[in-house]
C-alpha cells in the first residue's frame, strides 16, 4: 500500500548519510532508490547525469516506475525522518500532501527554525501513479524548451515552475494546475541544511526576498523527539563517496 522513494546526488559526507539511511530504514516500507552512483539501499537504480534539476526529475520518475506500492513517501538523503511521518495516508488520489511538521537546522548551529512557506518535496506522501504522469509531463516540458541546456546554478526557468508539485499555480508561472494539501505528522522532521544543500539554506528571515507571514525560532534543546546536541559533532567534509 504505502513506500518510500529515495534520490540522492551522493553529494552528502557520513555520519548523517548513514543516518537518515536508519530512520527511512525504520518505517518498514519499501524503498526504491535512485543515485548518480551505485549505493545499497532498497531497489536501487543510477540514473547518470549532473547534479541538477533535471537529472533529480529522472530520478524521480526511475523510482515511481520502478516502485510496486500505491502511495509513496518522498525521501531525501539530508532529512532525519520521525517514524510518525509515515504514518499518513492521502485521503485522496489526485493531491499532492505535504507533511508542515519540519524544523530546519543548519548542521552545527544551536537554533532551528520553521515558517509558513515551509513545503518542500521532501515532505511529499502522493498517489504514486498521480506522480508519475506528472513527473513525466514536467520532463517532457524541461526538454521541449531545452532547458536541460541551462542546469548552472539555480537557473531562472527551474525558480519560476516551481519544485513542489501543486503549489504553485500556472498563473504564477508554475507547471501546473494541481491540487496540494498539508497535513501534521505526531513529531517532526528535520530538514538538515549543509554546505552541500541543492536548494539555497534560508535559515535567516533576511533570506528571503518576500519574507514569510509567520516565523518560529527555537533553541535546539527544545525541538521534540531529537537530539540534535548530540548531532552536533557531525561534518560534511566526506563527501562525493556516497
Amino acid at each position: 500500500m504505502k513506500g518510500v522513494i529515495y534520490y540522492t546526488a551522493n553529494q552528502l559526507g557520513e555520519p548523517l548519510f548513514s543516518l537518515v539511511q536508519k530512520h527511512i530504514l525504520a518505517s518498514n516500507l519499501p524503498i526504491t532508490s535512485s543515485s548518480l552512483a551505485l549505493i545499497e539501499f532498497g531497489d536501487n537504480e543510477v540514473v547518470a547525469g549532473p547534479r541538477c534539476y533535471p537529472t533529480m526529475v529522472r530520478q524521480i520518475i526511475s523510482c515511481l516506475e520502478r516502485s510496486k506500492e500505491k502511495y509513496v513517501f518522498f525521501c531525501e538523503d539530508d532529512v532525519l525522518y520521525d517514524k510518525s511521518h509515515f504514518d499518513f495516508l492521502p485521503p485522496l488520489d489526485n493531491v499532492f500532501y505535504y507533511n508542515t511538521n519540519i524544523w530546519r537546522w543548519v548542521l552545527g548551529s544551536e537554533r532551528a527554525i520553521k515558517h509558513d512557506r515551509m513545503i518542500p518535496l521532501s515532505s511529499l506522501c502522493v498517489s504514486r501513479e498521480f506522480a508519475l504522469d506528472h513527473y513525466k509531463r514536467r520532463l517532457e516540458f524541461i526538454l521541449e524548451r531545452k532547458y536541460d541546456k541551462d542546469i548552472e546554478g539555480q537557473p531562472l526557468w527551474m525558480r519560476r515552475m516551481g519544485f513542489e508539485p501543486g503549489t504553485k499555480r500556472r498563473k504564477r508561472g508554475g507547471f501546473s494546475d494541481d491540487e496540494f494539501d498539508t497535513w501534521k505528522s505526531e513529531s517532526p522532521n528535520i530538514d538538515v541544511r549543509h554546505d552541500k544543500t541543492f536548494s539555497p539554506v534560508k535559515i535567516n528571515i533576511q533570506d528571503f526576498t518576500h519574507p514569510p507571514k509567520w516565523w518560529e525560532e527555537i533553541e535546539i534543546e527544545k525541538v521534540t523527539n531529537w537530539n540534535l546536541k548530540e548531532l552536533n559533532g557531525f561534518n560534511n567534509t566526506n563527501t562525493g563517496t556516497k
